[in-house]
């Protein structure tokens, strides 16, 4: 019979589903088949809680996640200043991969970091850089209200056009 070896320094898997108020983990520990589940809170407090836990492993530590508008930042950072390694889940392909593999669009939480830790196995994340470690937050929080500004522009021209129309004249000249 085979057996099977670990080496110390394979990595253990975190994957997150983030959300507003709190966020769903999934860790898997190399050499173990049952997987650990945890509700983790936007706060302080339980950040430190779950990187605690994750230190207790002894082994190098490989989070990822799926972008959700700017929940994931916090939590990010402390992972990375934490020494853990952070990586990305193209929200594209996190769909189309919970499509696949439940055969259905239906999401949840605890199913989405299922499919993040599947992508995790396979390989299929991306890096993360952490504004403010990397000193773009200046420039992404700029493109962000640009984004916002041109929105409301556009928005605005749209209600005027809707509720003034233009004289017959101006359409024919």
């Amino acid at each position: 019979m085979t057996v099977i070896t670990i080496a110390q320094n394979t990595p253990v898997l975190v994957a997150i589903d983030i959300a507003k108020a709190r966020h769903e983990v999934l860790i898997s520990v190399p050499g173990k088949k049952r997987r650990r589940r945890l509700t983790v809170l936007n706060e302080l407090a339980d950040f430190t809680r779950l990187i605690t836990a994750l230190k207790d492993y002894g082994r190098p530590v490989r989070a990822a996640f799926e972008a959700t508008g700017n929940y994931h930042r916090a939590l990010a950072y402390h992972l990375a200043t934490a020494g853990f390694e952070v990586k990305l889940v193209s929200s594209v392909a996190l769909a189309r991969t919970r499509e696949a593999l439940h055969n259905s669009w239906d999401k949840n939480d605890p199913k989405d970091a299922q499919v993040i830790l599947h992508m995790m196995e396979i390989g299929n994340e991306q890096f993360y850089h952490d504004p403010l470690v990397r000193g773009t937050n200046d420039i992404q929080e700029l493109s962000k209200t640009h984004d916002i500004v041109s929105k409301s522009k556009t928005e605005l021209w749209h209600r005027i056009l809707t509720h003034y129309p233009l004289p017959s004249a101006c359409l024919h000249a």
